[in-house]
């Protein structure tokens, strides 16, 4: 399921302009599934009157930093259709290195501690994705509208500015609230398109060498970047296909100034001996076999010895099985978790993807805890107290984020769930090649290689065999796909 705003378009648009006149039963039928995933989940439909009430007073008397820095060229680079703008940039060349200006939506100014919103948002924890369109953290009044860095509108922004070297290491961080303007909504097609035919500005440019150099210091440090690859359903010839999209580069240079910037914050935070982490564990020993299995039964064997960052940037993106590999890897990226901490620190201060302790501070709009983390940074660099209601919020959040990605979990495999059911839908009785991941006593899991789904078998099976499986079930309604050896 495609995590980005791009994604988000109603599918059902979709499926009544494009899918319905063609086959209208299993269409509507999957329509109907996602939107009664929601139902049964007990996913807010709209925000309460109160909510909303006191959105529209905030963005009405809303006061914007006095740093003025709306001469700076800030840009915005996001996925087509994107409102909800958490993130601006600028790049610069200073001598032989770089200076990165990283503006982040000032969320913290539209929601009062304590207040509606606030309330509202600790319930939600984060805006949730689903094929079918997303449910926002905040109102769309302040997070599609007033806090959003919309192209040539003035904004409130907690703007970081990095010193880096000539190898893109930061030397120097400030961090402050000011007032943008983003001069330019991008597309990463946009950005893209310009960096291939040479007509990118330099900012643009530098994004590339610092992107592609921040890369490198990752590979260095033992970190690795999972780009899942974008997935979305298409009704082609009488039946459904899953289409998966590979990242474009400028996607990882972007998410490289991100995990920079959270790299920083967490710093910030461990040197103030106050604020909360992204942790994560190495992945298990069981973890990273189950994932040797699968991948080899996709045709992209993982060398022993080699490390798993290093294999996830080798594999090809260009394929169907190369990008299945990517998808799969999420196996290898469990574990993660929010730990807070106020005077000594925690035992775990790493989140072992990146490799270096680690903070979410580039999304506010959409997770609620990048609030508290700008908020506690800003202090701290400042050399002010940390305000007391984010001291006392820091305890709760893990607990908080940790529901929230639970249901965002939950609302992510009920959906694909569904969606490769509809795949499968028109055939029932075939047989397909595939290997078998894990067993037990009356089945296991095998993983398919066309189309590339992991589904449930019945019979005897071993681990790491190859088998031909007949489909027996592909129900949408319950998101069931069954076979057997």
């Amino acid at each position: 399921m495609k995590n980005s705003e791009a994604a988000n378009s109603s599918i059902y648009d979709y499926l009544e302009r494009v899918i319905v006149p063609r086959a209208p039963k299993p269409t509507e039928i999957l329509a109907a599934t996602l939107r009664k995933i929601r139902e049964d989940m007990e996913l807010p439909q709209s925000f309460p009157p109160a909510v909303e009430a006191e959105a529209e007073v905030i963005v009405r008397e809303v006061t914007l930093p006095e740093l003025d820095h709306t001469s700076i060229p800030f840009v915005t680079i996001d996925p087509e259709g994107s409102t909800d703008l958490d993130q601006a940039m600028q790049l610069e060349r200073v001598g032989d290195g770089y200076l990165v200006r990283y503006a982040i939506a000032d969320v913290p100014a539209f929601v009062r501690p304590g207040g509606q919103i606030d309330a509202e948002a600790r319930e939600r924890g984060q805006t949730l994705y689903a094929p079918d369109g997303r449910i926002p953290l905040h109102p769309t009044v302040m997070s599609e509208h007033a806090a959003s860095l919309l192209e040539g509108e003035v904004r409130g922004a907690y703007v970081w500015a990095f010193t880096l070297d000539a190898s893109a290491n930061v030397i120097s961080t400030a961090l402050e609230r000011a007032r943008i303007r983003s001069q330019h909504q991008y597309t990463y097609a946009d950005v893209q398109a310009q960096l291939d035919n040479g007509t990118a500005d330099l900012s643009l440019q530098l994004l590339n060498e610092v992107g592609t150099l921040r890369a490198a210091l990752e590979r260095e440090r033992g970190g690795a970047s999972l780009n899942r690859p974008d997935e979305e359903v298409e009704f082609i010839d009488g039946r459904y296909e899953l289409v998966r999209r590979s990242p474009l580069p400028v996607e990882e240079w972007n998410a490289q100034i991100s995990l920079m910037t959270g790299m920083a914050a967490a710093r910030i935070m461990l040197d103030g001996s106050v604020g909360i982490l992204r942790t994560m564990p190495p992945p298990q020993d069981d973890t990273i076999e189950h994932f040797r299995t699968q991948v080899a039964a996709l045709g992209c064997p993982w060398p022993a010895g080699q490390p798993y960052g290093e294999y996830l940037r080798g594999l090809d993106r260009s394929t169907a099985a190369g990008l299945a590999a990517i998808h799969a890897a999420a196996s290898l990226f469990r574990g993660a978790g929010y730990t807070a901490f106020d005077g000594a620190l925690p035992e775990n201060t790493t989140q072992a993807a990146v490799a270096a302790p680690y903070a979410h501070a580039t999304a506010p709009l959409r997770r609620l805890v990048d609030r508290f983390v700008l908020v506690t940074c800003e202090a701290l660099v400042a050399g002010r107290p940390v305000p007391d209601w984010v001291r006392e919020a820091l305890p709760t959040l893990p607990k908080i984020m940790g529901r929230s990605d639970g249901v965002a979990s939950r609302l992510e495999h009920a959906s694909v769930d569904a969606i490769e059911a509809a795949l499968l839908s028109h055939r029932v009785g075939q047989q397909f090649d595939a290997v078998v991941i894990s067993a037990k006593e009356s089945g296991g899991v095998i993983q398919l290689t066309d189309p590339v789904v992991t589904a449930a078998i019945e019979g005897a099976v071993i681990p790491g065999e190859s088998v031909r499986a007949t489909l027996v079930t592909a129900d949408i309604e319950s998101g069931t796909t069954l076979f057997r050896a």
